[in-house]
Order: structure tokens, then C-alpha cells, then sequence
């Protein structure tokens, strides 16, 4: 509409690269363009004012007195637009760079990434298209696979929501004679595991060391530098992968992964994906990257997280400093979350609440989940200088750090929900006390909702069940350490 209010005949993009300018390379002659130019990848047409302005003569012209001197077009009808904008500025509408950005090798597209909360569309305007050298081609990569492996026919039930009233969207494909019979299947199965699938050459330089363990699934790959950059210390990682997708890993890790592809601490282990199960095998996979710990400490994280800066050390002071009686203390690392793709990692404590001030970060999931760390208590966090005890709370879901030989996840919590409420219920039951400690943090950066968070959010059915497990669950644990849990 502002296009139209405008006059204009063309919606474009500057483009994102210096191809225009002419510095590329020597002897390098672009054919006329306004400043950088325009990247024709996108493009708004006025159909009605280009006919009544004749355009198809304006641009055969105009071509014609630029071929004079030029003997081709190197990118063809992008070159012919540029020289008619520079001939007739008058047509041209400029569009937000985030309908068009740009992920070329020359692409100089960080302006846009930092300023905008919100990007339209990813243009892969290189040869190579995702196998782009760019630092952010990674990410978009994995925002790509993610929707690839997304069920069409749960796009369109589950995740769209086209109900109204009290109507409930059509169950997810959960059912059996047991309603819960796709999620108790991963309590059963024993998938195919690769333990070491890269070169490991780690041996622990003391009692304090902690090995921080996580899985991933190929979408998520993207975190791993991020990861290593955070965390100079020892990773226990298992990725969730196809036979094809462990290749395709090996040459990402060439390619686009250079610190992950220099750590020899990192112990990085494959669990095949089994086509008998339809679920994430979270709390699986969690115990295999568990199995093959050897320091006597785990962080138990997740991918989407970074660590504060130093955290391993600071870790090891903290342990160091406890009494070797207190084994059954989990010392929790507070969570927050950013939405911006593009963020300066605080660096520390002051910086993290100066961003917290400026709106760029808040506690996790306080909006949507708040009790899953509400015991934290961010506010006294906040002020805090010296650890301090936190009692357990329904649903308290924490990022914790404790001895390796911590009892194992419950298997039976696959996908999306539970899966780490369930373990720190299982720390509670066995006496565990949780400490939160001042000076360290952990930030979740922004992400692609997962598979399972859609059938979550969608299907009451899929809720139910995962309750009626939750319950199963409680029960047991009363039954067998005697515990407390309102």
C-alpha cells in the first residue's frame, strides 16, 4: 500500500554485498547501480503501474545503452534493474532489509541481523546456496531443517490453529489400545549408539572438574562453536542422527565448525534414530551423553544454552570449597533467555542485569512457564553475593550441577514435557538439596519451535497422557524413597 501511496513501480532490498561499488577484485566492473544497489532475489511489482509506464521498452532501452559498453550481463536481470533505477531513481521503493537478507560469501548483511527483532525471508544469493561460507549461514541452516522434518499433516492440524470456540484440533499421532503407547515405546527401545564418533583425548586434572552434558539433533548443530567458545571445559554431547545425517555431521564439522573440530575434550557420541519411534528421545540420549562422563561433576544443560563466560572455573571454585560430605547438593545455574538473534553475551553479572533493565533478556520462560524455575527466586538473585538454599517446588526444572553418578533420566519422558521436571523430582525424592549460586548464569538463545513442542502446545490428548505418566511416576518415587511432594 505504501508502495502504491508512493508511486512507486518496484519494491526492493539494497543489496547486502559491495558487488556494486566495484572493489571486489581488480578490474572488477559492475554495470551501473544507485550506492550498493538493489538485490532483485525479492521483489514487490506494481503489475498495473509498471504496464501503464511501459516498462518492458524502459528496460530494453535502457539495456541497450549500457550494453554499448558493456558486453554482458554477470547477474543478468538484477544488473538490467540496477541501470534502470540508476536512470529513473523515481521507480524504485526501498523494502526493509529483513524481507531479503542476503547470506552470500561478500554478503554484508550484520547491520540487518543486529537491528531487526524479526526477519521474512533468507536469501541464499551464492552458487554454493547453503553451503555458503558465512558465519550465519548455520543458523538459517538449521531454522531449514527444522521445517523440512516437520509432518505436513501435523502442520496443518497442530501447528496452524484454525479452531474456534471450544472445537479441539484433531489428535496427534499418539494413539494405540494405550493412549500413551508412542511415548512408554522409548522406555522400551535400545537404539543403535556410535559412543566417541570424533577423536576424544580427555583425562580429568583433578576431583573438581565438570563435564558439561547436552544432545542435539542436526537442527540444532549450529551451537556447537557457540558452545565450545563458552566452555573451555569437558562436553559430553549426543547427537540424534540418521546414518545419512552422521555424514553429513563430518563434513559440517569441516567446514563449519572449526573450534568443535579442534577440541579433543569434547566427547561426541551418535545415537541413531530408530523408525519405531516418533519421539525426541530426550531423556535417553541425556543418559548416554551421562554414561560416558569421567569427572566425578556434570552440568546438565541443553544445546539452545550458553554458559556465562568462565563458568567452568568458577565451578571448580565452588566445588573445591564444599565439604566432601555434601554429595547430594545440586547447585543450580540460573536461566534466562534473549529473542534477539544478535546479542552481545554479557559478560558478567552486571552486564547481564543491565540488559535484563533494557528489556534484551529475562528470566526463562517467565511468561509461559513460570513455575519450571520460579524457586530460583531471580529477584534475590539479583542481589545476591553468596550461594543460597532454594526448597523444591512443584515442577521445578533447574539446570544443575551434581556428581556424574546421579541417578539416570526416566526414559519414559519422550519429546516435549517432563522430561527434566521428572529427574529433579527424582533429586528431590532422594534428599536433595538445591543451592543456587550468585555469580554464574546460562542464557537460551532463540531457536525454531521443535516437533514435539507443537504436538504439545496442540493436542490435549498428548498433555493428558504426558500427566498421566507425570503421576505414574510420582507414585513411584513415593513408593520408593518415601518422599514429599506438596
Amino acid at each position: 500500500a505504501l508502495m502504491r501511496q508512493a508511486g512507486k513501480l518496484l519494491g526492493l532490498v539494497e543489496n547486502q554485498s559491495d558487488w556494486y561499488l566495484g572493489n571486489l577484485w581488480e578490474r572488477h566492473r559492475p554495470w551501473p547501480a544507485l550506492g550498493r544497489g538493489v538485490n532483485t532475489g525479492v521483489m514487490l511489482l506494481h503489475l498495473g503501474a509498471l504496464r501503464s509506464a511501459e516498462w518492458r521498452s524502459t528496460w530494453a532501452n535502457v539495456t541497450r545503452k549500457v550494453l554499448r559498453s558493456y558486453k554482458s550481463a554477470a547477474l543478468a536481470d538484477q544488473d538490467v534493474i540496477n541501470a534502470v533505477v540508476k536512470d529513473t531513481p523515481d521507480v524504485h521503493y526501498l523494502l526493509p532489509c529483513t524481507w531479503n537478507v542476503q547470506l552470500s560469501e561478500h554478503a554484508l548483511s550484520e547491520h540487518c541481523l543486529r537491528d531487526a527483532e524479526e526477519y521474512k525471508l533468507v536469501h541464499w544469493n551464492s552458487p554454493m546456496k547453503q553451503g555458503v561460507r558465512n558465519d550465519h549461514a548455520p543458523y538459517f541452516s538449521s531454522l531449514h531443517r527444522t521445517f523440512q522434518q516437520y509432518d505436513g499433516n501435523l502442520m496443518k492440524n497442530m501447528l496452524t490453529s484454525c479452531y474456534h470456540n471450544n472445537t479441539e484440533a484433531p489428535k496427534g499421532d499418539v494413539g494405540n489400545t494405550d493412549p500413551c503407547h508412542d511415548i512408554r515405546l522409548g522406555q522400551t527401545l535400545k537404539f543403535r549408539t556410535h559412543p566417541f564418533f570424533l577423536h576424544h583425548d580427555f583425562h580429568p586434572g583433578g576431583d573438581h572438574d565438570v563435564t558439561l552434558v547436552t544432545q542435539l539433533s542436526m537442527d540444532r548443530v549450529h551451537m556447537l562453536d557457540p558452545l565450545c567458545s563458552h566452555w573451555r571445559g569437558p562436553i559430553s554431547l549426543v547427537l540424534y542422527a540418521s546414518d545419512s545425517e552422521a555424514s553429513e555431521f563430518l563434513d559440517l564439522v569441516g567446514t563449519h565448525l572449526p573450534l568443535m573440530s579442534r577440541r579433543k575434550n569434547v566427547a561426541f557420541h551418535i545415537v541413531y534414530k530408530d523408525p519405531r519411534s516418533h519421539m525426541y528421545p530426550v531423556n535417553y540420549l541425556r543418559n548416554v551423553a551421562l554414561r560416558f562422563v569421567n569427572t566425578q561433576h556434570v552440568y546438565l544443560s541443553d544445546i539452545d544454552f550458553l554458559p556465562s563466560l568462565g563458568l567452568q572455573d568458577h565451578l571448580q571454585d565452588v566445588l573445591q570449597s564444599m565439604s566432601s560430605e555434601e554429595e547430594k547438593v545440586a547447585l543450580v545455574v540460573p536461566a534466562f533467555e534473549t529473542f534477539l538473534y544478535r546479542v552481545d553475551f554479557p559478560q558478567n553479572k552486571s552486564q547481564l542485569l543491565d540488559m535484563i533493565s533494557k528489556g534484551k533478556i529475562s528470566s526463562f520462560r517467565a511468561d509461559v512457564w513460570s513455575k519450571g524455575h520460579r524457586a530460583t527466586d531471580f529477584e534475590r538473585w539479583c542481589t545476591a553475593i553468596a550461594p543460597y538454599r532454594v526448597k523444591w517446588q512443584e515442577d521445578y526444572e533447574p539446570y544443575v550441577v551434581v556428581r556424574s553418578s546421579v541417578t539416570p533420566y526416566d526414559t519414559r519422558f519422550a519429546g516435549f514435557g517432563w522430561n527434566k521436571v521428572s529427574h529433579i523430582m527424582a533429586l528431590h525424592a532422594q534428599g536433595y538439596e538445591f543451592v543456587v549460586l550468585p555469580n554464574s548464569f546460562m542464557v537460551h538463545m532463540p531457536h525454531a519451535p521443535s516437533l514435539d513442542i507443537g504436538r504439545f502446545r496442540w493436542s490435549k490428548h498428548y498433555r493428558d497422557c504426558l500427566m498421566v505418566l507425570k503421576r505414574e511416576y510420582q507414585t513411584e518415587l513415593v513408593r520408593k524413597y518415601g518422599a514429599q511432594f506438596s
